[in-house]
């Protein structure tokens, strides 16, 4: 029988020492934390011990990134970055995003669930694994908020309240019609597979809004101020309600956060230059894992399950 899964609470705990440990080894202080930290209790002797070992899966990433650095200014500019990115991909899996935007919550899904939810107008919200939707009932019109993850929805007509979908610096409003949102690493979308949507975000060419129609998509990505739009059968919007991913030209950061979705315990992606690589495909999440190996590979990665509880992305 395998070994119970660790307490979120513990296993963050143990992952932020862990980083302080691997940024400075020879800090008394940090030494001391660690040391008052897994001597609490048996539970967290073995969430220790459970971190450590997925360290040392990660830190062989770490030490070339550091031998590296020492060979020229330029590529220790970019080895640098990335061993911190490793770091704060670690840091990233502090549980504390997740309680915040589900206190916000009205409708909340757990990792690999898939829900249907009736709003209040009478629309239907399909909420993807691992999503949260807030509604605002202080609106003028019908609004939601996506606060992580993404969401399918039918919306009912009602030509004298336009139906508002908010999430990140996008905002995606419709009379009647059914469309896809999401938000995976930062990077948002919306995809319409019937009627109109009018995206609107704070970036150029957006700020004035574009209509999109059956097929469209558009996706923004805040961090590089990246706008990209195209067209794809309307059929295959929202592909992920029936377990498949259609990407086209998706960064591969985002794919990554959004199969995670469906793969237990936490996914980090060890190196910023693959997440920044763009992918595109058709990916079966009847087995996330293999998918997740799909997407990264063409980057130059590859996907170690760890344990039950961690899968890293790292490169080849």
């Amino acid at each position: 029988m395998s070994d119970p899964a660790p307490d979120s609470r513990l296993l963050d705990e143990a992952i932020d020492l862990m980083i302080r440990l691997q940024n400075d080894p020879d800090n008394p202080v940090a030494l001391e934390m660690v040391r008052a930290w897994r001597a609490r209790g048996p539970e967290h002797e073995r969430v220790w011990a459970l971190v450590s070992g997925a360290h040392g899966a990660t830190g062989t990433v770490l030490e070339r990134r550091r031998k590296a650095a020492r060979r020229g200014p330029t590529r220790r500019k970019l080895v640098v970055a990335g061993a911190v990115a490793i770091g704060g991909g670690l840091a990233g899996w502090s549980v504390l995003p997740d309680l915040l935007a589900r206190r916000q919550a009205d409708h909340v899904t757990a990792k690999g669930e898939v829900r249907r939810v009736t709003l209040p107008d009478g629309s239907v919200a399909t909420l993807g694994p691992a999503s949260a939707i807030a509604l605002d009932p202080a609106a003028a019109h019908r609004a939601v908020v996506l606060l992580e993850g993404m969401a399918y929805f039918e919306v009912a007509p009602d030509p004298r309240r336009p139906f508002s979908v908010r999430a990140g610096p996008l905002t995606a409003t419709a009379l009647g019609t059914a469309f896809d949102v999401a938000d995976d690493a930062g990077v948002v979308a919306v995809s319409v597979r019937q009627g109109v949507v009018e995206a609107r975000a704070p970036e150029p060419g957006l700020a004035a809004g574009q209509t999109l129609r059956a097929g469209d998509w558009l996706s923004v990505d805040p961090a590089s101020h990246d706008v990209d739009r195209g067209r794809r059968d309307a059929e295959q919007i929202a592909a992920w309600r029936d377990d498949r991913i259609v990407a086209e030209r998706v960064p591969v950061k985002a794919l990554v956060e959004r199969i995670a979705r469906w793969i237990p315990g936490r996914v980090v992606l060890a190196d910023p230059f693959i997440g920044a690589q763009r992918v595109s495909g058709l990916f079966d999440l009847a087995d996330p894992v293999a998918a997740l190996a799909a997407v990264v590979h063409p980057a130059g990665a590859r996907v170690r399950r760890i344990s039950s509880f961690l899968t890293v992305v790292s490169p080849l």
